[in-house]
């Protein structure tokens, strides 16, 4: 997705983007689960997207959208609007539990639909300008976030 600007050659771009490989995959599964009708199942990888998101965000909210702001102050709002819309459905299957909202199901896949374009325009607008615009220091606030934070996925 995103090898095309070298920006993967920095680590923090190289694990965010790892993190959005891994959303992806597990975006594969809650298809195959809400095809088979399986709320449960829904429930369980919805929890599993949510542990690898909540690092992941952080990082960004805390490090790369804080640089970026100043220059693309709408872009980043409204990044950061979707991660609360995101956030809230998802946050639905908290605590191991399945939601009885029958709606869930379809909201929960409506909300993957904007995770996967709000992936893209990460991949494909964000990380290149911020390989385009951070400073070394702002890159250092960025990393801290992620040392901060850590991540859920190991390498």
């Amino acid at each position: 997705m995103c090898e095309y600007c070298g920006c993967q050659a920095l680590e923090t771009i190289d694990e965010l983007t790892h993190e959005h490989d891994e959303v992806v995959r597990l975006i594969s599964h809650l298809r195959r689960a809400h095809q088979e009708g399986g709320v449960a199942r829904m429930a369980e990888v919805a929890q599993e997207i949510a542990r690898v998101l909540g690092p992941h965000t952080r990082v960004e909210e805390h490090g790369l959208f804080p640089a970026l702001a100043g220059d693309f102050p709408d872009q980043i709002a409204a990044l950061e609007a979707e991660h609360r819309r995101i956030g809230a459905v998802l946050a639905e299957a908290v605590n191991g539990t399945t939601p009885v909202d029958p709606t869930w199901p379809d909201r929960l896949m409506e909300a993957m639909a904007l995770l996967r374009d709000h992936i893209l325009k990460e991949q494909d607008g964000v990380f290149p300008a911020a390989l385009a615009n951070l400073s070394t220091e702002q890159w250092e606030a960025v990393e801290a976030a992620r040392a901060e934070v850590g991540g859920a996925l190991s390498r």
